[in-house]
């Protein structure tokens, strides 16, 4: 947040959305107030450190030995009539993060320093680092830069780049300024780092926009950081945040992505959190939902069974709904399709052996191929009538199947186990006690013979010699 603050020391008017004016609070040279519920975070995780870090400054005070007093720095003169005084500064004071922000043109550019006028006998020096090769400014660009001190033997402001990282000095540390940091240590409330040979903080909260359940991931790398507070007297606490760089990253990214976002492409992405109907991935700034139902072919009963939380995996973009900013995505799309597979190795009239993996009251499904199940409908099970599929299949029972019928376009394949044997010879020379001879398709009973023709004429015959069929009681 910027706050611009006029030379007499008041806070300048902003106007609200609704042309209103409101006053501004001048911001502290500390920065913004941390919230209560983070002052408490850092106080309960840093409260257990204290016999720890009172123990290491009793070591190395013993060490070094008593430590000499630091030399008296002249205050920076202001006023225009001494010699070596630091200049006025014309126009509104603009602060922002607690440090002086001014525009300025640029002069020179060197190989390692780049020099800026801020007016008349008003000189700057910016670091090269601060700009990428690419984007670096050229003489006469107007460019803005934050003011680190005034250095009055040399009648140079020493300036830096807003948001470039900082080479991190214990004295000049100042909240806002973005620094690196390596990470140390993990303790119950956050990370400990190491920034300008002393020892820093970061909350759990402050890592990340998201919640990072183990931190120790973080153990040794080396991160870039705002500093959100410095205490220059007492236990000497620093504070450090990730959280805003991360969501600025994440909020250009994700501008990005939406602008070539379509669907049917094929992006990379982090699996960012597991719930129980699918995971939520990171294609670059945005989240899409991966559905169970398109993470395999296979029946998913528990995601982490496929992906688990941080694992980089490729996935297709199935649907953009850029009203609901909802975003479905398919991994099982970008795999080859077992179905289309067993259609064609799977003919009608083979035999086949499956494993059970699933038993219905209308029958039991057979795995025949990975991800092809096919249905054995309880009809077919056996040529005994049976009560219930359960008392003839049990789960992941192997058996032997006739295949029936493969329909490529429903994605249904029908099979039968009694077919794989031969039907049991029924009592009575072969035909039941209706005289039907058991076995017979529909096929065979719905072929019309010529002794069943004179059957039907004979018939017809009859009915109209006897005039319409009457009814009635």
């Amino acid at each position: 947040m910027m706050s611009e603050s006029h030379p007499s020391g008041g806070a300048a008017p902003t106007s609200s959305p609704e042309g209103h004016s409101e006053p501004v609070a001048p911001q502290s040279v500390a920065g913004a107030e941390m919230s209560a519920e983070l002052e408490r975070e850092i106080a309960d995780a840093m409260a257990h450190l204290d016999a720890e870090d009172a123990s290491a400054r009793a070591a190395a005070k013993t060490r070094r030995g008593p430590k000499a007093p630091a030399p008296e720095r002249p205050a920076p003169a202001s006023h225009p009539s001494i010699p070596g005084a630091k200049p006025a500064i014309r126009g509104p004071r603009v602060v922002k993060s607690g440090r002086e922000h001014r525009a300025g043109k640029v002069v020179s550019v060197g190989p390692t320093d780049i020099f800026i006028e801020f007016g008349p006998k008003e000189l700057g020096v910016c670091p090269r680092v601060g700009w990428p090769e690419d984007q670096l400014p050229n003489p006469g660009d107007t460019v803005e830069v934050a003011i680190e001190r005034f250095e009055a033997d040399e009648q140079l402001f020493i300036c830096s780049r807003p948001g470039a990282v900082a080479k991190a000095d214990w004295e000049l540390l100042e909240p806002g300024q973005t620094v690196e940091a390596r990470v140390t240590g993990v303790n119950k409330g956050g990370l400990e780092l190491e920034v300008a040979n002393h020892r820093a903080f970061m909350p759990a909260s402050q890592v990340d926009t998201r919640r990072i359940e183990d931190l120790s991931v973080f153990i040794g790398q080396k991160l870039t950081c705002v500093v959100d507070r410095v205490e220059r007297t007492g236990k000497g606490n620093i504070v450090l945040s990730r959280r805003d760089l991360v969501k600025e990253e994440r909020s250009k990214q994700a501008e990005k992505t939406r602008a070539e976002l379509a669907e049917g492409q094929t992006r990379e992405g982090v699996v960012r959190k597991l719930m129980p109907f699918g995971a939520f991935v990171d294609i670059g700034g945005i989240d899409g939902l991966l559905h169970v139902a398109d993470m395999s072919y296979d029946r998913v009963g528990d995601p982490s069974r496929i992906v688990k939380e941080g694992d980089t995996i490729t996935v297709k973009v199935l649907k953009v709904d850029a009203a609901s900013n909802k975003i479905s995505l398919g991994l099982k799309q970008l795999q080859g399709d077992p179905f289309q597979t067993a259609a064609e190795n799977v003919k009608a009239g083979e035999t086949v052996t499956g494993r059970v993996t699933k038993i219905m009251e209308f029958g039991a499904f057979v795995e025949v191929a990975p991800g092809v199940e096919g249905l054995v409908h309880i009809s077919e099970i056996s040529w005994k009538r049976i009560g219930a599929v359960g008392d003839a299949l049990k789960p992941d029972q192997v058996v032997a199947c006739k295949v029936l019928e493969v329909d490529p376009a429903k994605r249904r394949v029908s099979l039968s186990i009694k077919q794989t044997t031969e039907a049991p010879p029924a009592p009575g020379g072969g035909k039941d006690a209706r005289g039907r001879t058991p076995g017979r398709s529909i096929e065979e009973i719905k072929k019309e013979t010529p002794e069943f023709r004179r059957l039907r004429e004979k018939f017809l015959a009859q009915q109209k010699a006897k005039g319409p069929l009457k009814g009635g009681m």
